[in-house]
């Protein structure tokens, strides 16, 4: 499968947020999958790392807005650029790419990439597909969420997220 993966940008080698997510991109090589991530700096760069070095195959899906915000470029590990002009034609390419998106912890951008894959499986514009949000993070925020907001949503749509405690965990879900 093609595997979209959604996480922050801070993480620095060393740190373990990185390390965590270099490991999520060796595991989903080692289970036969494909990896797309945003192609830059933190999670993106150590999942796109731990895929490389696993031998699988890793496509980064980059775009204007962001290296016109930041200078930044595609990290080594991609091997495929899908270059987008815009940041929303980015986040269409990364949710409708995959079979399936994976969310370590991350800030703004990774909450709107959730969202919107989630609200787009809500209106059925996209197929079901996993989304899986890893950490503690993910889990206390929605929690919250569907307390607070309960009559806002079905638990149909709260089904769609899948949360897993680790890496090992998310990977595990999959299958």
């Amino acid at each position: 499968m093609n595997i979209s993966v959604f996480g922050g940008s801070q993480p620095k080698e060393g740190d373990t947020a990185y390390t965590e997510a270099q490991e999520l991109g060796r595991l989903l090589v080692q289970s036969g999958h494909t990896v797309l991530t945003g192609g830059y700096i933190g999670t993106m760069e150590a999942v796109s790392r731990g895929a490389h070095e696993a031998g699988g195959h890793v496509v980064g899906v980059t775009c204007e807005d962001i290296e016109a915000w930041r200078a930044v470029k595609p990290n080594q590990w991609v091997k495929e650029e899908r270059r987008k002009k815009t940041l929303i034609e980015r986040l269409q390419a990364l949710i409708e790419g995959c079979d399936a998106a994976i969310a370590l912890p991350g800030g703004a951008g990774t909450v709107t990439e959730v969202a919107l894959m989630w609200n787009l499986m809500i209106v059925e514009s996209l197929p079901r597909r996993p989304l899986i949000l890893i950490g503690h993070g993910w889990q206390s925020t929605f929690d919250q969420f569907f307390k607070e907001f309960d009559g806002y949503m079905t638990a149909n749509q709260k089904e769609l997220l899948k949360f897993a405690q680790d890496v090992n965990t998310a990977v595990e879900i999959l299958k």
